[in-house]
């Protein structure tokens, strides 16, 4: 056998591939994959006149962790080209105000300032309610403001509204890419600033390619990589984006594996996706990126009272249950063609309603594929599942499950305000669904106004056991996980539903030389320090990409 070229030493594995594999000492590596599990006593044995040997001492040495449902670029960009206004740094309008006017200056030769404010910004301000559209006027009257609170509503000041046309005949239009859009208005049919499901509808202003790789390099790297993010799958946004991410690679500058989800119609038409190599340039090969499936929206989201329930929400004035955004034949049709395309589809559907209608479509259409890398995907599912009838659903179509852990923190105690007793119950089940033995992945769905720790498996993982909300409340701690199972949900259970487990989610030979080293033991920490364990050094293929020595 070929003398490693490194080999990296710890007295604390935790493989993800059982207690036999846990009791070895560390990982050698030939090229970018690991050769064997080794013990101490057999370094020096192994070791050739180039092998580079790395010894972490007793902190833990694990699989790389992999986030399966991100929007990479979109994060990226939006932290390095919005005015951050979050809570609770922001924790009052007046802040956010002042946020705002903090970034007239540069803003002005676009247009618009735009801020990034969180999901369910209006039950985060002190005043719990969104910034109104005559408070953004005494901001500016002549730059066009949109507030962008997450991914599904958006606060636009009076010119704004001017630039995008929305006035009091404006119609909007039956359906965006990320659901049914709408206008708030007052009494006279004027529009009040609120807009839904309206983001792609919007002129607002572009980035330059030089400027899109420059918030990817240091986006990828703040947001994941120092965090032990190595494999993402990623909700693509653009063609440029995706082609720019391949060149990063080529160039050993991008350091996160890349398994894109194309978004249709956001980043092309479904007709295109499944003809993409038509349309995409990817050379970096697709250890490094590749086009992994197709990305559809069922419905909305919460904060913008659009995602379909079988419950009315509060505070309407009439019955309003949210809305099917995807037609009947259309889900249909792409079942079967995007599983003979050879892609994954994962569908976005946060609502109880969605999911079962989704799964009634998917079993009429032959059901989900049956294989690993192909078997069909609910984005949210698992999130909030308040009647078990759901779930008997997700199994009699095949589909799996993907919920996100870091939304129990940032918006799990606020189902209630919107949906009543019905929104109490049924909140990120884990155990239960665990227990019923559902393949459960932790994923940040990192967006434009994500919490600050969403792209931090530990932090997720920390809300998998601790339960905890952004308001310091805990929700149904019976349905903890364990450190175990929270560990698998982002590892090996990602390469699971990837269909990747052969090449990575665990340390055994064979696999991609993807590595994290952490500064502390996740099973002998308190519950609180989990999301504060630090992660020391980044293997990607064998390569370090984060860490010294």
């Amino acid at each position: 056998m070929s003398a490693p070229d490194r080999i990296v030493v710890s007295d604390r594995l935790l493989t993800m591939a059982g207690p036999e594999a846990d009791a070895m000492q560390g990982v050698a590596i030939v090229g970018d994959r690991i050769s064997r599990l080794v013990r101490r006593d057999e370094v020096e044995a192994l070791r050739g006149p180039d092998t580079e040997v790395i010894d972490v001492g007793g902190r833990p040495l694990l699989p790389g962790f992999i986030d399966v449902h991100a929007h990479v670029e979109v994060a990226c960009r939006a932290a390095y080209g919005t005015v951050d206004c979050r809570a609770p740094e922001c924790g009052s309008v007046a802040e956010v105000l002042e946020a705002l006017r903090s970034g007239l200056d540069e803003r002005r030769e676009t247009g618009w300032v735009v801020g990034q404010a969180n999901l369910f910004f209006d039950r985060k301000l002190k005043e719990r309610r969104l910034p109104t559209r005559e408070e953004l006027d005494t901001v500016s009257e002549d730059v066009a403001i949109a507030v962008r609170a997450g991914g599904h509503i958006t606060v636009l000041n009076s010119k704004a509204l001017e630039v995008a046309g929305i006035d009091r005949g404006f119609a909007a239009p039956e359906h965006s890419i990320t659901g049914k859009p709408a206008v708030e208005r007052d009494d006279h049919g004027d529009p009040i600033g609120i807009v839904k499901e309206m983001d792609s509808l919007l002129p607002l202003p572009a980035q330059t390619p030089a400027v899109v790789e420059a918030a990817l390099e240091e986006g990828i790297r703040t947001l994941f990589t120092r965090n032990g993010v190595t494999t993402i799958g990623e909700i693509s946004e653009t063609v440029e984006g995706l082609e720019t991410m391949d060149r990063m690679a080529r160039q050993d500058r991008l350091n996160a594996r890349i398994h894109a989800y194309l978004w249709a119609p956001g980043t092309m038409s479904l007709e295109q996706a499944l003809d993409w190599r038509r349309f995409i340039a990817l050379e970096a090969g697709d250890a490094d990126v590749s086009i992994q499936g197709v990305k559809l929206f069922c419905d909305g989201g919460y904060s913008a009272k659009s995602a379909a329930v079988k419950q009315p929400y509060l505070g309407m004035g009439r019955e309003h249950f949210g809305d099917i955004a995807l037609q009947r034949d259309f889900l249909l049709e792409a079942v079967p063609a995007t599983r003979d395309a050879g892609l994954q589809l994962a569908i976005h559907a946060n609502g109880d309603r969605a999911q079962e209608w989704l799964c009634e479509v998917i079993a009429d259409a032959g059901g989900a594929p049956s294989s690993a890398r192909l078997r069909t995907r609910i984005e949210h599912a698992g999130n909030f599942r308040p009647d078990k009838t759901t779930s008997d659903w997700w199994r009699h179509a095949g589909i799996v499950p993907i919920p996100q852990p870091v939304f129990l923190y940032t918006f799990g105690d606020y189902f209630g305000d919107y949906l009543g007793d019905y929104g109490t119950q049924g909140r990120f089940q884990f155990a239960d669904l665990i227990a019923d033995g559902w393949n459960l992945t932790g994923s940040s769905d990192v967006w434009v106004g994500s919490e600050r720790e969403a792209t931090n498996p530990l932090f997720s993982i920390w809300c998998c056991l601790q339960r905890q909300t952004y308001d310091e409340r805990f929700i149904d701690v019976d349905q903890a996980t364990t450190v175990d199972q929270a560990l698998r949900m982002h590892t090996i259970n990602g390469a699971e539903v990837l269909g990747l487990a052969h090449e990575k989610g665990s340390l055994e030979p064979g696999k991609l030389a993807d590595l994290v080293v952490l500064d502390r033991d996740p099973f002998a920490v308190a519950i609180d320090d989990l999301r504060r364990i630090k992660v020391e050094s980044v293997f990607l293929g064998g390569r370090r990409v984060l860490g010294a020595e």
